[in-house]
């Protein structure tokens, strides 16, 4: 079931010409160790001002956006929560044209499902992914993507984003230091 509405949203998206990934617990199931998620979070490599343009992907989809004023909800938080009518899977829409994840989107590992090619964050954008958000969940799957993938991570890559996302952090994290203590508790 997963698979074929992965290929369906891929689909879509594709049909669309809407730059996507899909990352968080989905991405984290390729790269990293199998763990219950029961949603879909997809960035999505365009603006705010494309939501018309997601909306009417979203109806064929048989997508439900969860909130009651879409348009101002996207304003607010960049984020269309949305509902699959038929399964009942979550899927977050994720704004975001960032020259990261422009690098992002480019980088994406490609993965049959259902024999349609989906485009997941690679390991090394889903462990920034993981060290931005940083819940202990976030931190776990960072965790088990470093085990599951070990040397053939490019951390070079990941050290100098980790470097620029440090001044853009809000809490204060350093995600350096973050990244150097997962990376030594993996060993």
């Amino acid at each position: 079931m997963l698979e074929t509405f992965l290929r369906k949203l891929a689909k879509g998206l594709d049909d669309q010409r809407v730059p996507y990934l899909i990352i968080g617990g989905q991405a984290a199931l390729i790269h990293g160790r199998p763990r219950l998620t029961q949603d879909v979070d997809v960035t999505l490599g365009v603006d705010t001002d494309s939501l018309a343009v997601i909306l009417a992907l979203c109806r064929r989809l048989t997508l439900r956006p969860l909130p009651k004023n879409p348009r101002r909800f996207v304003e607010e938080s960049r984020v269309l929560p949305a509902q699959d009518r038929r399964s009942g899977l979550r899927v977050d829409l994720i704004f975001s044209n960032t020259p990261y994840e422009r690098q992002a989107m480019a980088r994406a590992s490609v993965v049959r499902m259902a024999g349609y090619p989906v485009r997941f964050a690679s390991a090394e954008d889903l462990i920034l992914h993981k060290l931005f958000a940083g819940r202990a969940i976030d931190l776990e799957d960072a965790k088990a993507v470093i085990l599951r993938q070990g040397r053939r991570l490019n951390t070079a890559y990941i050290r100098r984003w980790l470097r620029a996302f440090g001044d853009v952090v809000e809490d204060g994290r350093d995600l350096l230091a973050v990244w150097r203590r997962l990376v030594r508790d993996t060993r």
